[in-house]
């Protein structure tokens, strides 16, 4: 596979570049950010619902990123931990993969998990990178498993990596929080869950995610 073509535009966002490119101009539309964030979490629904709140997310890095972005996703399908190094392709042309970090990263290399999973966690991020950071490279990152046990594994394996890489690397952690929920509720459980995560306080993240 020398890439990874798009399995949902036209779905999550639009499949036309035009539209597409006019639909995220008015989504980061008047927002701005002093600072850049080390790394954010971001939702993955369609961009109808929660297109403006990625914005919120990607605002937060320095609009003159030129690094990489390390996309983290959760697999809706079951398949196992997994990376992608091909280049992927949406609406707005073909982003390249970080082979370099992806070689440091201990966990195996699947594309056709990437392909045929489908993974929208992992694809509704690309288009705001490619919008607000065209210079930028990307390694997704699928976790099968979102146990403790598998965040500390993953994570000391990025560790590990990172601290050998020499070139600027942002993380982007795709969730989508509560679903299908009222306002109010959202609200509540979200902002519950947040205020552990906020403390890095990690098992007690986990424990309000449970309860």
């Amino acid at each position: 596979m020398k890439s990874r073509a798009s399995t949902i535009a036209g779905m999550f966002y639009p499949g036309e570049p035009g539209r597409l490119r006019q639909l995220l101009s008015e989504l980061f539309q008047g927002i701005s950010y002093p600072g850049d964030a080390a790394g954010v979490v971001s939702p993955h629904a369609g961009f109808t619902y929660s297109g403006r709140t990625a914005a919120h997310a990607f605002a937060a890095f320095d609009g003159k990123f030129e690094g990489t972005f390390l996309v983290i996703g959760p697999s809706h399908r079951g398949f196992p931990s997994c990376i992608s190094q091909v280049p992927w392709e949406t609406p707005l042309g073909t982003i390249e993969s970080d082979n370099e970090l992806g070689s440091l990263i201990d966990l195996p290399t699947d594309e056709r998990a990437m392909r045929y999973g489908s993974e929208n966690s992992l694809e509704a991020q690309i288009p705001f990178i490619q919008y607000r950071f065209p210079r930028s490279r990307i390694l997704p990152l699928m976790m099968g498993q979102q146990t403790l046990k598998d965040v500390h594994q993953i994570s000391s394996i990025l560790i590990t990596a990172l601290e050998k890489y020499q070139n600027p690397v942002k993380i982007v952690a795709s969730s989508d929080f509560s679903h299908y929920v009222s306002a109010e509720k959202a609200h509540r459980d979200d902002h519950y869950a947040i205020e552990a995560l906020l403390k890095m306080d990690i098992p007690e993240f986990f424990s309000r995610i449970e309860s």
